[in-house]
């Protein structure tokens, strides 16, 4: 127990988390923590106490200070209370609002629903009547589909957080704030959860709950011990904030007081362009975050240096292992790509040196956290074999909000990927537990198919699927992207794979395609794609 708080303490003190400062300074932090509640969103308080004058948050209407910061928290929290909301639904893109909105409602003990803004209506509808919502703070671009999701239920109260043309009868964030700046909201005796929606890619997102207590000071350590966070230091937050890998990155600059620059919409240009004007030590991004990057022309990417980046950090899907190794061939080894789930926090971290052995691995487990690859029957499989991933942590979520909750084994959680563990214990996920495709008997994995055809010189993206076949159960159908600039034909890529791979992994259909369809964390709208299969 002692030695595990004397790791504790070393970590924080390498990442400046602990540091010299006044000891009233520290008093005035922990009377903010009792203030303010241990609630996810702490660091904000903590921060506030910590380095008030200093740049807190600078996206595109401009800087906040992390006093300022926390007082129009206070504000929004000021003027929700008079709306006594049990759970307050956010549909925000990455600003100011979305931050207020979020510290706002929970340091008011209500519940807050982060909301994926590229919902349509119905589905939005849906997770708002399950979920109970009966505030919506919203950007004002979602105007309409917030309209059809809430047209029965007619009692709910609608905020502005972004005005796009000023002087509609909608109240704005930014009124609320203004009439109740100085102000404290009152102490609520309710508990806040944060409510995330899963990825995943059929059906409607579920709600997984994550409280204040959801991992703890174990999980800042395996954070803090493999990746290079440094407190107070700029980290450039490219990845939506509503999804459960962009709110843990938010919440993690938080608790460092490490300055969040962010843009409302992503841009890989002006991405490197915030990393150099601002000395950007972080950048977090999801996985095709840095395909675009790589995609600028070479004369554009050549402008901008990011030599101050210690880590650039990822989740949320697949990484290109092509574009990990020319991104850290231009701006360093800095890459780190994280396997995590909504519903598990951090799993597992692959570093720079794994990923250049290996620029395909999830790499190796978190601290604290185990991993056993299992069979169907739940036996253990051998090295190298594939099976189902099982993980056990502490960060484990608090359950659906539906009530139900994933599949355990032996205090194991089934993480739903499919994946096998190398001889140096390093991660390797292949796809979904849902993803794997039976044709004519042999079972066939997307992803050594999608690779396969990645090590093309003319092709840049695929995507395989498992369509239903009246005679072989199932038939793959790849959908390739090619490189700028080059022409490839569906049997020239069939040979491909034929020379690569046995003949049952070989792609019947091969559709080109111009791009290939993207939700907005990156992830392939694979509904879309089965609609273009014959």
């Amino acid at each position: 127990m002692m030695a595990d708080q004397v790791g504790l303490l070393n970590t924080l003190w390498r990442a400046k988390l602990i540091a010299p400062m006044r000891p009233d300074r520290y008093l005035r932090m922990g009377l903010a923590v009792r203030r303010a509640g241990l609630t996810a969103t702490v660091g904000f308080a903590t921060a506030a106490q910590r380095c008030p004058d200093k740049p807190g948050l600078i996206d595109e209407r401009g800087t906040l200070t992390w006093a300022q910061l926390d007082d129009r928290c206070d504000a929004l929290g000021v003027a929700l209370q008079q709306w006594k909301p049990t759970t307050v639904a956010v549909m925000c893109r990455n600003h100011r609002g979305f931050i207020e909105a979020l510290v706002g409602a929970n340091r008011i003990g209500a519940d807050v629903l982060l909301l994926n803004t590229s919902f349509a209506g119905p589905a939005m509808a849906e997770v708002i009547e399950r979920e109970g919502a009966d505030v919506v703070l919203y950007d004002e671009e979602f105007t309409g589909t917030v309209d059809r999701a809430l047209r029965d239920v007619p009692g709910a109260t609608r905020v502005l957080a972004w005005v796009d043309t000023p002087g509609g009868a909608t109240p704005t964030m930014d009124s609320l704030i203004e009439a109740h700046l100085g102000q404290r909201p009152e102490p609520s005796d309710r508990k806040s959860d944060i409510i995330l929606l899963t990825s995943g890619t059929t059906g409607t997102p579920k709600g997984a709950k994550r409280s204040a207590g959801s991992g703890g000071a174990g999980d800042l350590k395996a954070v803090l011990d493999r990746v290079p966070w440094r407190a107070e230091e700029p980290i450039v937050i490219a990845a939506p904030m509503f999804h459960a890998w962009g709110f843990s990155q938010l919440l993690f600059a938080a608790l460092l007081a490490c300055p969040i620059v962010t843009r409302r919409k992503f841009d890989p240009e002006a991405t490197l362009e915030l990393v150099d004007r601002y000395r950007a030590t972080g950048l977090a991004v999801v996985p095709v975050m840095f395909d675009r990057i790589m995609d600028l022309p070479d004369e554009v990417r050549s402008r901008y240096s990011g030599k101050s980046l210690r880590f650039a950090t990822a989740s949320g899907s697949r990484m290109r292992p092509d574009v990990v190794i020319s991104f850290m061939n231009q701006f360093g080894d800095v890459i780190y790509n994280n396997y995590n789930a909504t519903e598990a926090g951090m799993i597992a971290t692959a570093t720079p040196e794994d990923l250049r052995a290996a620029p395909d691995t999830a790499g190796r487990p978190a601290d604290g956290t185990e991993i056993r690859i299992l069979d169907q029957d739940f036996n253990e499989v051998p090295t190298g074999r594939t099976g189902q991933i099982f993980v056990r942590s502490g960060t484990l979520f608090d359950g659906y909000t539906s009530g139900k909750t994933k599949e355990f084994h032996d205090g194991f959680m089934a993480s739903g990927d499919m994946g096998y563990l190398d001889e140096a214990g390093r991660l390797f996920v292949v796809g979904r537990d849902d993803e794997m495709i039976v044709s004519g008997g042999e079972n066939v994995y997307p992803i050594e198919v999608e690779n396969t055809l990645a090590r093309h010189p003319d092709v840049k993206e695929s995507v395989v699927l498992g369509v239903d076949d009246e005679q072989y159960g199932q038939r793959l159908v790849a959908f390739v992207v090619p490189r700028d600039g080059a022409s490839v034909g569906a049997d020239e890529l069939k040979q491909h794979v034929r020379d690569n791979l046995a003949n049952y992994k070989v792609p019947r259909q091969i559709a080109i395609l111009d791009e290939l369809p993207r939700g907005s964390t990156g992830k392939v709208v694979r509904k879309e794609l089965l609609n273009l299969v014959d």
